[in-house]
């Protein structure tokens, strides 16, 4: 179809939802607008606005996410009893038929391997820890730990996605997305929600889909912060093209846009012009919050050696505390490297090594800026990992599988219960015993603590509306101060 000339009208800009309104006659197209309403990518937003539902005790989130599953026997839940009974088979009774990964399906033993660390209690919350966390166990009194976390993913990448979004299927919303539909956001030049990546190689991959917005709108996807010299890709004006000159080229492409918006109403187009004028703003706003020349030197030293080193988790934790400041809303970190199917004593004492002092520098250094009470840290993985050997015990060279039945977490700041030790295990580190908090209940709390109710932070996708819970999770009141 062409342009007609007298009208002005263009039929091929239109969508599908749009064609149907001008030529369905009515009633067909009220009929399916709903079915299409997939085709634009933008449903119709429901009542909720940037304004919270009860008083939140939190402003902004730093999620630290350890990717590939922390041994939660080897670092905050203590079990002498493994020792006791090292290469002793795990009982039938404890097991229970559990489904097994494909790396475990087919051993004919299951021998109990306990942690070679030594463990001891600190601060006056008296919370366990291995010696692999001598800089977290200074802040012990700080951490609410959640020692009865547990989910149905048993596989990285329905877990990881699972712990993002809610759901082990990709394509919904990130947390992050979440955020920032529901609470907008606090800087104008600054997107609310900013991903980092440890630039550490090995690992599960790292999609942009764990940082999306599903079917929210596009501008809630997180923008992922680089440690080369184009921290956000297409950001930078090409060669030979000043501010000034973008800035005459934006307005350009502005009024075309406006002028695409008024024949057709195209909410994506308003999408995009506040997308092109976002990014033209972190041109200067993205390399004032990566510069940490200003930085002191009590600063940077709280976060350890690897600070100055862009890429690295140190760099990203002291960059995560620069975004929050600035006010971030979402701040994502990814530290790959966890998944220690084998080789776990060098591995993870490798993985604490890179993360545990830039971990309690970051702990210390919101608390240092008045900055902690209302800022949520949240560190963990996407599951556990078994109490039993993968393979054999070989000479303090063992691995571990992967156990979503029960694992290890903390929170610190934003309004949780500092010094709680929340849930336990059985004494296999290897059934909830007592006080299960299953992913769906953390996110419910998470939202609480930035003030929104979980139930009703929704959105019209399909025919129904979608939340972060889906249709499940309780708030874990015992969690909050």
């Amino acid at each position: 179809m062409t342009k007609n000339i007298c009208t002005g009208f263009d039929p091929s800009v239109l969508s599908r939802r749009q064609w149907l309104g001008r030529f369905g006659y009515g009633l067909g197209s009220m009929a399916l607008a709903e079915l299409l309403q997939s085709d634009s990518a933008i449903a119709a937003p429901s009542a909720i606005t940037p304004a919270t539902h009860f008083a939140p005790k939190a402003k902004r989130i730093i999620f630290l996410f350890q990717s590939g599953a922390p041994s939660q026997m080897d670092l905050l839940d203590y079990k002498p009893k493994l020792n006791e009974i090292n290469g002793q088979e795990l009982p039938a009774s404890v097991r229970m038929g559990q489904r097994l990964t494909g790396m475990s399906a087919h051993q004919a033993s299951f021998p109990l391997v306990g942690s070679p660390f030594k463990f001891t209690q600190h601060g006056e919350s008296g919370h366990w820890m291995s010696d692999l966390l001598p800089h977290t166990a200074k802040i012990a009194d700080e951490l609410c730990v959640i020692k009865s976390m547990n989910t149905e993913a048993i596989n990285h990448g329905p877990g990881v996605t699972m712990m993002q979004t809610g759901s082990q299927f990709p394509g919904r919303p990130s947390m992050g997305a979440w955020s920032w539909y529901g609470l907008g956001s606090e800087n104008e030049d600054l997107p609310a929600f900013v991903v980092m990546v440890s630039s550490k190689r090995g690992g599960q991959p790292l999609t942009a889909q764990l940082w999306g917005s599903g079917f929210l709108p596009g501008k809630y996807d997180g923008v992922e912060l680089r440690s080369d010299k184009d921290a956000v890709l297409y950001l930078n004006s090409p060669a030979g093209i000043d501010r000034t000159s973008r800035r005459k080229a934006l307005d350009r492409i502005g009024e075309l846009h406006q002028l695409q918006l008024e024949a057709t109403s195209d909410p994506a187009i308003e999408n995009r012009i506040s997308q092109y004028e976002m990014a033209f703003r972190m041109q200067t706003s993205i390399p004032e919050v990566t510069d940490i020349s200003g930085e002191s030197k009590e600063t940077l030293a709280l976060y350890g050696d690897e600070v100055t080193t862009p890429g690295t988790y140190a760099a990203n934790c002291l960059r995560a505390r620069r975004l929050a400041q600035k006010g971030v809303r979402f701040i994502q970190l990814y530290q790959p490297g966890w998944d220690q199917h084998a080789g776990l004593p060098g591995g993870i004492k490798n993985q604490c090594r890179m993360t545990d002092q830039p971990t309690a520098g970051l702990i210390q250094d919101l608390k240092n800026q008045g900055m902690l009470d209302d800022t949520l840290v949240i560190w963990g993985g996407e599951f556990g990992r078994t109490s039993y050997c993968q393979g054999k015990i070989t000479a303090n060279s063992f691995g571990r599988d992967h156990h979503p039945r029960c694992f290890t977490m903390w929170m610190a700041g934003g309004g949780v219960n500092a010094g709680h030790s929340h849930g336990e295990t059985d004494e296999f580190s290897y059934n909830v015993v007592q006080d299960g908090v299953h992913i769906h209940d953390l996110h419910a709390t998470i939202l609480r603590l930035m003030g929104i109710d979980h139930e009703r932070l929704t959105y019209r996708y399909q025919g129904r509306d979608f939340r972060l819970t889906d249709v499940h999770g309780h708030v874990v009141d015992q969690l909050i101060a």
